[in-house]
C-alpha cells in the first residue's frame, strides 16, 4: 500500500507520478478528500477526548469538596455520547481510506522514464547476439507438434483453451529446467522454499492481488482460497506480520511453482502455442530487505536471471519498463526479454521488480531498526518462467532437419 504521509508532505510530486501510472485523476481526488476528511474528524474527536479528561479532572475536585456535581455530570455523558458519533465516524473514514488506497498503485522511482506503454520501455542492455539461421526457423508450436513434444489438442480435451500436454523429450526438457534453474539459483544465495499453491485472501492482499485483480485469480468454490498466480504471493507472505531482526536481512529465497492467471484481460493475444497459458511453471526470486539496501539487491536478482539465460546461450535484452507498463505493485521493473527467432523479436521471459515498502505495509513486513520497527523492502522476479525458457530452446536450438539440440548446462539433467 502506499504511504499515505506522501499526501501531506508532497501530495504534487505523488499525484504526478501516480498519473504517469494512469491511475484516474478521480480516484486520487477521492483518496485526498478523504485523508483530509479523516484527519478534521480526528482533531474533532481528540477535542472531545480532551474535554473529557479535563471535565472529568473537575468532576474529582468538585466531587473532594462536597459541592454540586450535577450539570458537570450531564454535560460529561453528553460529551462521552460525543465521543462515541466520532470515534464511529473516524472508523467509517479509515476503512474508507483503506478501501480507496489498497487500490491505488505503487508510486514510481524516480529513474523510472514517463510513457504510456511498452514501446517507450528502455532497452538498457543486450546480451549475446541472437543466433542466425541458414534456414527459415519454425515456431515452437510447429516443431513441438512434428516432434510429438507438446499436444495442444488432448490439452484443449481434457482443460479447455491456453492448457498444452508436455510430452517425452519436452516433459523431461521441462523438469530438467527446473531443476537447473533451482541449482543455479541456490547458488547464489537463494534459499529453497517450498510453499502451498493454495493461499487465503489476506495473503493475496499482501502481495497487491486483491482487491484490484479478483478477475485474474482462480478461486476455490465455497472455501476463502485461492489458487496462486506466482510463488511471489506464498514466498513473501511467509513473514506477513512478523518483525524480523536485522541482521537476518537480507533474506534471499528462490521457489519452484506452477501458477494460474484466468488472463482476464489477454483475450485474442497470443492464441496458439504456450506464450500464455492459464496454468504455467516458474522458479521465482523474492527478496527481503533493509531499504538501504534494496536497489543493490534488485541488480543482483537481474545479474542472476540474466546470467541463467546467458548460460543457457539465449540471446536476450533488458528492459527498464516505463511508467504506463509497470505493474500495480512496481516501484522499478527491470523486464529481461529472450529472442524468439519464430517472431523475430524479443519477448519477455522474466520480470525484476522493487516494491520498496507497498508489499511490507500491506503485509505488515517489518523489522527492529535499532529502537524501532521500521517496514522492510520487497522485490520479487522470475528467474525464470519455465514453459517460455522451454519454448526459447526449442526455437533457438532447432536444426535443419527438425531436431532440438540440448543447451550443454542441461545434458547432465537430462
Amino acid at each position: 500500500m502506499i504511504n499515505l504521509r506522501l499526501i501531506e508532505t508532497n501530495f504534487d510530486e505523488f499525484n504526478k507520478k501516480l498519473i504517469a501510472k494512469k491511475v484516474d485523476t478521480n480516484l486520487l481526488k477521492n483518496l485526498l478528500d478523504t485523508y483530509n476528511d479523516l484527519k478534521a474528524k480526528r482533531v474533532m474527536l481528540e477535542n472531545f477526548q480532551a474535554i473529557q479528561n479535563a471535565k472529568s479532572k473537575e468532576l474529582g475536585i468538585k466531587s473532594r469538596n462536597g459541592e454540586n456535581t450535577d450539570a458537570l455530570r450531564e454535560e460529561l455523558n453528553a460529551n462521552k455520547a460525543a465521543i462515541g458519533d466520532a470515534s464511529e465516524i473516524v472508523r467509517e473514514l479509515e476503512e474508507k481510506l483503506e478501501e480507496i488506497a489498497s487500490s491505488v498503485p505503487n508510486i514510481i522511482d524516480d529513474d523510472v522514464p514517463f510513457g504510456e506503454d511498452e514501446n517507450d520501455n528502455v532497452c538498457v542492455k543486450t546480451v549475446l547476439e541472437p543466433r542466425k539461421f541458414d534456414f527459415e526457423p519454425k515456431a515452437h508450436y510447429e516443431l513441438g507438434e512434428e516432434l510429438g513434444w507438446l499436444d495442444f489438442e488432448r490439452g484443449v480435451k481434457i482443460s479447455g483453451s491456453r492448457f498444452t500436454i508436455l510430452r517425452g523429450e519436452a516433459a523431461r526438457l521441462s523438469r530438467a529446467l527446473v531443476n537447473y534453474m533451482i541449482d543455479f539459483n541456490t547458488a547464489r544465495g537463494f534459499e529453497l522454499v517450498n510453499v502451498p499453491f493454495l493461499v487465503n485472501a489476506n495473503t493475496l492482499y499482501g502481495t497487491g492481488q486483491l482487491p484490484k485483480f479478483a478477475d485474474d485469480l482462480y478461486k476455490i468454490n465455497n472455501e476463502n482460497l485461492y489458487l496462486i498466480p506466482t510463488s511471489e504471493v506464498p514466498v513473501t507472505n511467509i513473514y506477513n506480520d512478523e518483525i524480523l531482526q536485522s541482521e537476518e536481512l537480507p533474506i534471499k529465497m528462490t521457489c519452484y511453482s506452477a501458477c494460474f492467471r484466468q488472463e482476464a484481460g489477454s483475450a485474442g493475444r497470443d492464441t496458439r502455442g504456450m506464450i500464455r497459458q492459464h496454468q504455467f511453471e516458474k522458479v521465482e526470486l523474492v527478496s527481503i530487505t533493509k531499504p538501504e539496501d534494496s536497489q543493490k539487491v534488485l541488480q543482483e536478482m537481474v545479474e542472476c536471471a540474466s546470467d541463467l539465460l546467458t548460460s543457457l546461450g539465449l540471446a536476450h535484452r533488458h528492459m527498464l519498463l516505463c511508467s504506463g507498463d509497470l505493474g500495480f505493485g512496481a516501484a522499478k521493473t527491470i523486464d529481461l526479454e529472450v529472442w524468439l527467432p519464430s517472431q523475430n523479436k524479443y519477448r519477455e521471459i522474466s520480470s525484476v521488480s522493487n516494491t520498496r515498502d507497498f508489499q511490507a505495509r500491506r503485509a505488515k513486513i517489518r523489522y527492529k531498526d535499532g529502537k524501532k520497527n521500521a517496514l522492510v523492502h520487497t522485490l520479487n522476479g522470475s528467474s525464470l518462467a519455465v514453459g517460455r525458457t522451454l519454448i526459447a530452446i526449442m526455437e533457438n536450438y532447432q536444426t535443419k532437419d527438425g531436431r532440438i539440440e540440448i543447451p550443454e548446462v542441461l545434458k547432465r539433467y537430462m
